[in-house]
């Protein structure tokens, strides 16, 4: 019997349709696709998952400025949503909106569990609530009287709810962090959560009235109760496998991938939630930083926001990808900047990458007719590949697809030093045995290069390979899987110059 192939299940945050789609969101995506694809090159069975957020107060007033339903604004900012994860690429395996059917269906079931345990009750609350978050907040997360999040004063609301029993799990929640049953990435965020765990979560409101909150899903047996948007919307990473088989196949999650100012609801709320529910804890929760444009704060009055379809459109998937997984930390914020982007494009890829590519394939052509040499390995070069991988795989592990990166592009530095040192033109004319000894090397690199980039740019690294006569492999990194005698072409220019 073939061996069962371990799986990795990858979520992104749902986003919010009451506007299109931001930066942010776009890295985020990326992120996510990016170790989806980093799994299925090991030969993992993948399920990578995002979608959209279409509940809440937020929805339902910005649909009433625009004079439509709040199912019509869902319905016509979904599908920008779904569109940039097919302009940037994504292999998502499925894209769950919380108005669809099945998710209102699987959300009404999860709450019926935590009702059967006895983890919700009704009482009447009085609170700050902050449209911006779609949450209620205390008097100790405001700054000067404000939502830090959303720099705006929140509303102070009376009324009947549904709570949830998130005090019962505080002490649980915490052990599971500290021990890393639940990882949290990075260390800091982890620590984060924990001082929050410690200081006691409480019990939080899980519905709101529908004389005040129509848009959403009804508490089940109580219509006149619509279900608060968090307990709604991180119900999806369940809903989405609908039940039976592919439930069984792919929970617990491996990988949530959200950012840094939604960690309390994930890794206390979520987690409450499946304990009372008595389903598996997700593994890990990936938290990333915000960005920011031209060293500020994003704002649609400072002028400063980055549409992800603009960007895209003037520079291509593939380097809007590389900007963000490389010049971004992962884990912490980060800025776009129009001039540094046209500087990482020119350096990083259409010089370090881009330029040595087509060099080395132009060598081949010229001197070998475009045929792989007879293989050779250099003891020296093939102990920093493996070193690459080694370092490469590990950051991955924990979540630093910056880092990841950063080894390719060393390997791609070593490359181009390679060339400089052996000086192939020179070989050419005195020492044809050396040459077909270094230009299989570099062939060599090039494929390893290759397949550590496919989770960053897709899209070029297939074009690499397919140049190289090795499409389709992944993650065959031994040395010498070039086999001599095979034909390698041209791709072009993979990062044409641009002039901006």
């Amino acid at each position: 019997m073939p061996k069962k192939k371990s799986k990795f299940y990858v979520t992104t945050a749902i986003a919010y349709v009451n506007a299109a789609p931001h930066i942010g969101f776009a890295m985020e995506i990326i992120q996510a696709d990016c170790l989806a694809r980093y799994h299925r090159a090991r030969g993992e069975d993948v399920w990578f998952l995002t979608g959209t957020d279409e509940h809440g107060t937020k929805i339902q007033q910005t649909a009433k400025k625009f004079e439509m339903t709040p199912q019509e604004l869902a319905d016509k900012n979904a599908p920008l949503f779904e569109k940039l994860a097919k302009d940037l690429n994504l292999s998502n395996d499925d894209f769950i909106r919380t108005s669809s059917a099945r998710h209102k269906k699987g959300a009404a079931e999860i709450w019926k569990k935590l009702v059967e345990v006895g983890d919700i009750y009704k009482a009447e609350y009085k609170g700050h609530y902050c449209v911006g978050c779609e949450a209620f907040v205390t008097e100790k997360d405001l700054v000067n009287g404000k939502c830090p999040e959303h720099d705006k004063e929140p509303e102070l609301v009376i009324e009947e709810n549904y709570f949830f029993k998130l005090s019962k799990y505080s002490a649980q929640i915490a052990e599971l962090i500290r021990s890393d049953e639940l990882r949290v990435w990075p260390e800091a965020r982890k620590n984060e959560i924990l001082a929050v765990c410690e200081d006691g979560l409480t019990d939080v409101s899980f519905s709101r009235p529908v004389k005040t909150l129509e848009w959403g899903i009804p508490v089940p047996e109580d219509e006149n109760q619509i279900m608060y948007v968090w307990c709604d919307a991180l119900s999806n990473y369940v809903t989405a496998l609908e039940g039976g088989e592919k439930f069984k196949k792919y929970w617990p999650a491996d990988a949530h991938v959200i950012g840094k100012g939604i960690l309390r609801f994930h890794a206390g709320v979520w987690i409450g939630m499946l304990l009372s529910a008595k389903l598996p804890i997700p593994k890990s929760i990936c938290v990333h930083g915000y960005i920011t444009s031209e060293g500020q704060k994003m704002s649609k009055s400072l002028g400063n926001t980055v549409d992800p379809f603009g960007i895209i459109e003037e520079w291509g998937c593939d380097p809007v990808r590389y900007y963000l997984l490389k010049e971004i930390p992962t884990m912490d914020d980060g800025d776009f900047s129009r001039d540094r982007f046209k500087a990482v494009y020119d350096s990083d890829l259409a010089n370090n990458f881009g330029n040595l590519f087509s060099r080395v394939l132009a060598m081949t052509a010229k001197y070998f007719e475009g045929v792989v040499p007879a293989s050779y390995e250099d003891k020296n070069v093939s102990e920093a590949v493996g070193q690459a991988w080694d370092k490469y795989d590990e950051y991955f592990e924990c979540f630093d697809l910056k880092k990841a990166c950063e080894e390719v592009y060393k390997l791609a530095a070593l490359a181009n030093q390679y060339v400089d040192e052996n000086k192939p033109w020179e070989l050419a004319k005195n020492d044809k045995e050396k040459l077909a000894k270094v230009i299989y090397v570099l062939l060599e690199l090039l494929r390893h290069i290759a397949m550590m980039l496919w989770p960053f740019i897709p899209e070029t690294a297939d074009k690499m390979l397919v140049s190289l006569g090795h499409a389709g492999v992944y993650r065959a990194y031994e040395w010498g899987m070039l086999k001599e005698g095979g034909k390698v072409g041209s791709a072009g220019p993979l990062f044409p110059r641009k002039q901006v």
